[in-house]
């Protein structure tokens, strides 16, 4: 695809912007960029500009009813330049989550585009009510299923529905250039990528942003766990069905109680659905009817979809976003692997969801990064790809990977992801609470293994911040205060000698057995800095940095389905099984002094729902006598060896 010319011309670039390039990765096939200084603030820092009396002043509105190709109509606003000395592409987003302000003559206040940048670029921007949602006529469905063949007109999806408007848009808006872009993020990030398949002409440029690929693995269920309060606490308010059509947006629920821990311990999930949704949440009830990844949630996956995609595509997702992380990964790898040729990029970078899009981007939670990557992002990389594809503006600068390192707050220009130069490894549980990177540890022959009780009634928290919800940094939160409960197993490496770049995928093979008949799996990748770190410039961190153990990486498994997702089985009582657990991709380096540290646990909460800890066949139906303790060992010699598979990449870059 050309992309090694890109690398050199998107590195002086950045030096011209008062960005220092530090290095290549394996000759061609990366750039090394650290980002910080005035001159950088300065090169990024936007106009001081209210953007709301610039939109009022250079844009145009009209509201339009756009009818489909069975005759339902969605509602669709577009902003236009009041400039027509020149034709604009279009950049199209459509959502379930309203396109107020609906009066004729109000225009927002706030984002009208991607980005401030895009509004000032100049653009025909075009946003929608999705079928059935709000202003929009028709029925609302949730993750609407893909149609690859579409006999009649009846047979819609959100791919027709993307179609047919552009068709509606190319042939009723004035002073367009025929080109179309299409951006979203989270919900509408899936709509994005749903409407890049079979894709009009027309359309030349998508970027699916925190995209949702799979709901039985993104938002609320990881690997058969649900995310409890993130999926409760978002449908039991935008689950409701629509009274026609309306303007009306959804409450934001009210627990009663700012202790989301105590409000989740109390109840089962049929006494939650019984007392606060009262029947009324149709997907709700089938999800509950749905535990396993049968054809429900088969047909709502958008991936085996993804084969006839012909527009430029550049998929966002930051590295800690609690919510989409899955998505934008497996989007990326499935575009790349089912349309050879096709311009498909990864953009991955230190954003908790939806970061890139808003704020500084220099921070979350008590780690900073230094610098403000939200800024750079926006006008070197979003801008960069849409002018280039909707305006025929500017070299295609970008590379396959534009993604950062945290740990070592550095982006990195790169050929392929994951990258191209990694060496698997694998970090072994070893006696005492050890890890390591040799493989001859804890081999002396005898069956060795640690021990805890895990107690559904009082598990493990998430966090130490009293919330009813998922907090939006709980992904770099200190894990000091989970370590040290006795339900907790902690393995750390000895302190780095050098630094340690893990990249790619990470795998756990956990070596387990449980005295009950179920049991979910945690394991937590950390950072553990050392006592003596001292606390950032430029922030007051809450905690210290002293001894913080920052979580890089983290995930769950229900084990009922550690060998199925579609058929789930019961563990046989302390018998050792082996549990795989992927843990999704990270780029993250372990500085020399550091530690390596894992922990386990089979309790989350209220992230994560609580597990009997008895099999059943539905858990959604399990009963308070259900719930009980069971005591969990995690196996680490001999033919049960726990590890983490990790890839590690060995920057030859000289670093400060």
């Amino acid at each position: 695809m050309g992309r090694n010319a890109y690398r050199s011309v998107s590195a002086v670039a950045l030096v011209l912007l008062g960005w220092t390039v530090q290095g290549c990765v394996s000759g061609d096939a990366a750039v090394s960029v650290s980002v910080s200084g005035e001159n950088a603030t300065a090169a990024l820092a936007t106009t001081t500009d209210n953007i709301a009396t610039y939109i009022t002043s250079h844009y145009d509105k009209q509201q339009h009813r756009i009818p489909m190709r069975d005759g339902v109509t969605l509602f669709t606003t577009v902003y236009s330049p009041k400039d027509r000395t020149q034709t604009y592409p279009f950049m199209l987003f459509r959502t379930p989550y309203s396109t107020r302000p609906y009066e004729p003559d109000v225009l927002p206040r706030g984002r009208l585009g991607c980005s401030e940048k895009m509004v000032r670029e100049g653009f025909i921007f075009v946003h929608q009510d999705v079928r059935g949602r709000y202003m929009s006529e028709g029925d609302f469905v949730n993750m609407r299923p893909h149609k690859d063949v579409k006999n009649s007109p009846s047979d819609i999806d959100e791919s027709s529905d993307t179609y047919d408007t552009i068709e509606w848009l190319l042939q009723n808006v004035e002073n367009h250039n025929g080109k179309v872009g299409m951006w979203g993020i989270s919900y509408p990030g899936f709509y994005a990528a749903a409407g890049m398949i079979d894709a009009h002409p027309a359309l030349k440029a998508v970027s699916p942003q925190a995209p949702i690929a799979d709901w039985y693995f993104d938002d609320f269920h990881h690997h058969g766990a649900v995310f409890l309060p993130h999926g409760f606490n978002f449908f039991v308010s935008f689950g409701k069905a629509r009274p026609g059509l309306t303007m009306e947006g959804w409450q934001r629920f009210d627990h009663g109680t700012p202790d989301g821990y105590a409000f989740f311990l109390e109840k089962t999930h049929r006494e939650l659905e019984e007392e606060y949704m009262k029947g009324e949440i149709a997907f709700w009830q089938d999800a509950m009817q749905h535990p396993n990844y049968d054809a429900f949630w088969q047909e709502r996956n958008i991936l085996p979809h993804l084969k006839n995609v012909a527009p430029a595509v550049m998929t966002v997702g930051g590295w800690f976003d609690a919510e989409d992380l899955y998505g934008p990964l497996k989007i990326y790898r499935n575009v790349e692997a089912k349309n050879p040729g096709v311009f498909n990029i990864l953009v991955m970078g230190p954003w908790a969801h939806g970061g890139w899009a808003r704020g500084d981007g220099d921070r979350l939670g008590n780690i900073a990064f230094e610098a403000k990557h939200s800024l750079y992002y926006r006008e070197h990389v979003e801008l960069v790809f849409f002018k280039h594809f909707l305006k025929g503006e500017g070299d295609m600068t970008l590379p396959e990977a534009v993604v950062f390192e945290t740990g070592a707050n550095r982006w990195h220009m790169m050929d392929a992801w994951p990258p191209e130069n990694m060496t698997e490894r694998s970090l072994y549980f070893s006696e005492e609470g050890g890890l390591s990177f040799d493989d001859t540890v804890s081999q002396d022959g005898t069956v060795a293994f640690d021990a805890y009780v895990s107690d559904p009634n009082k598990p493990v928290p998430y966090t130490e911040e009293i919330v009813t919800g998922m907090t939006r940094a709980y992904m770099v939160d200190d894990q000091r205060f989970a370590g040290r409960r006795p339900d907790v197993l902690v393995y750390q490496t000895e302190p780095l000698e050098h630094d340690v770049t893990l990249a790619g995928p990470i795998l756990a093979d956990l070596w387990c057995s449980t005295s009950g008949t179920d049991s979910d799996w945690v394991v937590k990748l950390i950072d553990v800095f050392p006592q003596d770190e001292p606390n950032p410039k430029g922030i007051k961190p809450t905690r210290p940095y002293g001894g913080y153990q920052m979580m890089v990486r983290s995930e769950v498994i229900r084990g009922r389905y550690r060998n199925s997702y579609e058929h789930p089985e019961p563990f046989v009582p302390n018998e050792p099984t082996l549990v795989q657990l992927p843990l999704q991709d990270c780029l993250h380096t372990f500085k020399a002094g550091h530690r390596i540290m894992v922990q386990v646990q089979s309790t989350w909460f209220p992230l994560v729902d609580r597990n009997p800890q008895t099999y059943v066949d539905n858990i959604f139906d399990a009963k308070h006598e259900d719930y009980i303790k069971a005591t969990q060992r995690i196996y680490r010699s001999g033919p049960y060896r726990s590890r983490l598979r990790v890839g590690v990449v060995d920057w030859p870059v000289l670093r400060n």
